[in-house]
């Protein structure tokens, strides 16, 4: 990219020297023509891998009938798609957005209109977006200090710490926000029993439990949610990154037993509930069957045998003895792109989709980088 172009954009990522202009399945091709095999996945996003047909299809089917309504009238893939997580989830109700951050702060403000409680917890190291409450609840200093004075109200406990997260709950607590796995923050996997604490507290304290999905949700981490493995049904979920293999999107699902928390005029997005983003997301649902699932697992397992991984699923973590920026850069001159989520903690999430041949390829690369 020219340094011309490169400086109309605001400087909000560090962003590597490589331009991309077309992918397929797992494989993203450079302007220079130099292949790459990603296991970046947009960070989580695209599940079902480049131009998977079904999401293509779907998407380029709505588009020639219909891009745009207001959320004042109804559209079949909206609809369609609601149907469909609720049926995945056992009987829950939607609000579309457009990220995670949008859905992580329509949980905040559900929870408080549902509970009448302000008070939210969350743990040290989460991440649940950019935005300012989102931001508020995410457990990560460094991200925060720039933007206080935040939303008031939030307490933070420890991962897998019960006591911790006693000890953070209160009568004021409306909201409890738990990643089933931390991915910004390591990728650092939420014990069962730890889970089934918070639920309980949940329930004593008058509390929603809630689980930020982003990142794990929609297969990620071999089951369609992840707490379907935990044996906690929380009462809300969010869901974004690969709900629309790469289109954006977001949602809150509030368990059908839930407390009302939404009337007509409480919250609202303009381009929530997108026909041609519902209908790849549509298409993606109903794409990741079981036998998505057990490859996810497979080649989990794959890796897991070959490097020291951590994480569920395709949502793994890999620890450096140096700097993960430095790692970064040999992964991708040797032609593999993966992410960070700590100063020395390499992230994996290919795509969904990945051959047992990809995830040798991925492996070997790791194996021949110093890490």
């Amino acid at each position: 990219m020219s340094v011309e172009i490169a400086s109309a954009v605001l400087p909000t990522y560090a962003r590597a020297n490589v331009t991309f202009v077309s992918g397929e399945g797992a494989w993203l091709t450079a302007d220079d023509g130099h292949t790459y095999l990603d296991f970046a996945g947009g960070i989580a996003v695209v599940g079902l891998g480049h131009l998977h047909p079904a999401p293509l299809a779907a998407a380029h089917a709505q588009l020639d009938r219909l891009w745009h309504v207001s959320n004042l009238y109804w559209t079949e893939p909206m609809a369609t798609l609601a149907a469909q997580l609720s049926g995945r989830f056992g009987g829950a109700q939607a609000f579309f957005c457009n990220s995670g951050a949008e859905a992580n702060e329509a949980a905040i403000k559900y929870a408080r209109k549902a509970t009448g409680s302000p008070g939210i917890v969350a743990l040290e190291n989460s991440f649940h977006g950019r935005t300012t409450g989102a931001l508020a609840a995410t457990g990560q200093p460094a991200k925060r200090a720039a933007f206080e004075p935040l939303l008031p109200g939030v307490t933070f406990a420890e991962l897998n710490d019960v006591a911790s997260l006693e000890a953070a709950v209160g009568p004021d607590t409306g909201l409890i926000l738990l990643e089933p796995v931390q991915g910004e923050g390591g990728v650092l996997a939420a014990a069962p029993g730890f889970l089934g604490a918070a639920a309980e507290l949940a329930a004593e304290h008058g509390a929603l439990l809630c689980f930020d999905e982003v990142q794990t949700g929609v297969g990620r981490t071999g089951s369609f949610f992840a707490f379907e493995q935990l044996g906690v049904r929380p009462h809300l979920v969010t869901l974004a990154k690969g709900l629309a293999n790469g289109l954006p999107i977001g949602v809150l699902l509030a368990a059908d037993d839930t407390p009302i928390g939404f009337e007509p005029g409480d919250h609202a997005s303009t381009f929530g509930g997108n026909p041609v983003v519902c209908a790849a997301a549509c298409a993606v649902v109903e794409t990741v069957d079981e036998e998505l699932l057990e490859n996810v697992r497979e080649r989990s397992a794959q890796l897991a045998e070959a490097l020291p991984v951590r994480g569920a699923g395709l949502l793994l973590a890999l620890e450096t003895t140096r700097a993960a920026g430095e790692v970064l850069a040999d992964c991708l001159d040797a032609g593999l792109l993966v992410t960070s989520a700590g100063a020395t903690t390499l992230r994996l999430t290919p795509p969904l989709t990945v051959t047992s041949e990809e995830v040798a390829q991925a492996i070997s690369i790791l194996q021949e980088v110093s890490l």
